[in-house]
C-alpha cells in the first residue's frame, strides 16, 4: 500500500499529488540542505506555494483560495513532503494550511476576512500561532501574556517561545489573557501584525532537528493591538483552541506516519545495496524481521490516520481520537526511524543521509501540539475513569 494508491484518494487528489510532487522536486528539494544550514526557508517559497495553489486550499474562492474543505489535500502535502525528507520545510507550510488558517476561517468577521485571507492564500502573509511561553507549555490556561483593553485597542504584554514561523510570520495569532483573574474563560486571541510598535522577535532558536524551520521567541512590550484584530469574541480563546487542536494533532500524526513510511522506503533501498559478509544485508533474517515489523506498524497506523481524516472531513473526529492519532503515530515515527537507522549502521549517524535528518527531526513530534503524556490524559478522560 503506497500513499498514492490508497482508496482514500480520488482522481482529483492524485492529480493534486502529482502537481505538488513536481513543485517539491523543482522548488524545494534542490535547496533543502541549503535551508537546513541557514535555519530558515526564504519567504518567497510561501508565495510560490500560494501561486501554485498549495496554500489556502480551504480559503473561499472569493478571497483567492481553493474553496475546498477537504483535509485529504492537506494530507497529500504532508505525505509528499515526507517522502522527500523535508521535515522543517514541510512544517512551515503545514502550519499555515493545517493549523493557523482554520482560526482565520472560523473566527474572522467580514472585514478581517477581506483584510487577511487573500494574503494568506497567496502566501504573501505568512502566519503563526503563539501559545507557548517560557513558563507555560501544555497548560494553556496558565498563560501569563496579558491584553488590557484601552478604548478601541488592547495593550499587549508578554513573551512567547518556540514559535514556528516566528521569524517569517506577518500575522501572529497570540493567546493572551484579557481577564487575568480567570483561567480558561479569561483567554482571547489577538492577531499581531508585522511592524507593530513593541512587537520584537528574538533569536532564531537553534534546535537539534527541524533546522530549516524558523522557530523563535516573540516579545510584546505595550503593543497596541486594535480591537479590530480580536479573533472571534473576547474570553472565548480557550474554546477556539480546543476546537482547532484536533486538526492540529491529526496533521502531526499524518506527517508522523508519512515519515515512518519514507524511512522504511529509504532503508529497503539501502539494505538491498549494502553488503556485509559477502551478501546484501537485506538477506539477513534480522533485517527482514525488522522491516516486516516496521511495514506492518506503518500500514496499521496509516489505516487509523485515513479513518481519522475522513472523520475530520465529516465533522465527527473527537478530541480523544485526535489525541490517539497524535500520540500513537508520533511514537511510531520515532520508533520506526530509530529501527531503520540501525540498519544503516554508521552511515545512519551521518547528517548527509536523510535517515539521520529524519531521526533528529522526529524527536520533537511527541512534544509539540501537546505532549504525548497530555494526549494520554485526554484519552483517559474519554474513558470516564
Amino acid at each position: 500500500m503506497t500513499t498514492a494508491s490508497r482508496s482514500l484518494y480520488d482522481d482529483e487528489h492524485l492529480a493534486f499529488r502529482d502537481s505538488f510532487s513536481s513543485f517539491v522536486d523543482k522548488e524545494l528539494a534542490p535547496h533543502h540542505l541549503e535551508w537546513e544550514e541557514a535555519g530558515i526557508v526564504p519567504r518567497e517559497i510561501f508565495a510560490r506555494a500560494g501561486e501554485y495553489g498549495f496554500l489556502g486550499m480551504s480559503v473561499p474562492e472569493q478571497y483567492g483560495g481553493g474553496g475546498i474543505d477537504d483535509f485529504r489535500f492537506n494530507q497529500v502535502i504532508g505525505e509528499v513532503a515526507a517522502e522527500a525528507g523535508l521535515g522543517g520545510v514541510a512544517l512551515g507550510l503545514t502550519l499555515v494550511n493545517d493549523i493557523t488558517t482554520p482560526y482565520f476561517l472560523a473566527y474572522c468577521n467580514d472585514e478581517q476576512a477581506a483584510r487577511w485571507l487573500p494574503g494568506i492564500a497567496s502566501g504573501e502573509l505568512i502566519t503563526a500561532i503563539a501559545m507557548t511561553e517560557p513558563g507555560t507549555g501544555s497548560d494553556l490556561a496558565g498563560v501569563a501574556t496579558t491584553a488590557v483593553k484601552d478604548g478601541d485597542e488592547y495593550i499587549l504584554n508578554g513573551t512567547k517561545t518556540f514559535i514556528t514561523n516566528g521569524i517569517n510570520a506577518d500575522l501572529v495569532i497570540v493567546v493572551a489573557k484579557t481577564d487575568p483573574t480567570q483561567r480558561h474563560s479569561g483567554m482571547s486571541l489577538l492577531v499581531v501584525e508585522r511592524g507593530m510598535d513593541g512587537f520584537e522577535r528574538g533569536r532564531n532558536l537553534e534546535k537539534i532537528g527541524m533546522h530549516s524551520q524558523d522557530t523563535s521567541e516573540l516579545f510584546f512590550s505595550d503593543v497596541r493591538v486594535p480591537a479590530a484584530n480580536l479573533l472571534g469574541e473576547e474570553g472565548q480563546g480557550f474554546t477556539y483552541l480546543a476546537a482547532n487542536l484536533a486538526q492540529e494533532r491529526l496533521s502531526i500524526a499524518v506527517f508522523g506516519v508519512a515519515m515512518a513510511r519514507a524511512a522504511l522506503g529509504w532503508t529497503i533501498d539501502y539494505v538491498k545495496e549494502r553488503e556485509a559478509f559477502g551478501k546484501p544485508i537485506g538477506s539477513f533474517q534480522n533485517t527482514k524481521f525488522v522491516l516486516a515489523e516496521v511495514k506492518t506498524e506503518v500500514d496499521v497506523g496509516q489505516a487509523y490516520i485515513d479513518q481519522s481524516v475522513l472523520a475530520l472531513n465529516a465533522g465527527t473526529l473527537t478530541p480523544a481520537e485526535a489525541a490517539q492519532a497524535k500520540y500513537w503515530c508520533t511514537d511510531l515515527q520515532q520508533r520506526s526511524i530509530d529501527r531503520c537507522l540501525q540498519l544503516f549502521g554508521g552511515y545512519g549517524y551521518m547528517m548527509e543521509y536523510p535517515i539521520g535528518r529524519a531521526y533528529v527531526d522526529a524527536r520533537v513530534t511527541s512534544i509539540y501540539g501537546g505532549t504525548n503524556e497530555i494526549m494520554k490524559t485526554i484519552i483517559a478522560k474519554s474513558l470516564d475513569l
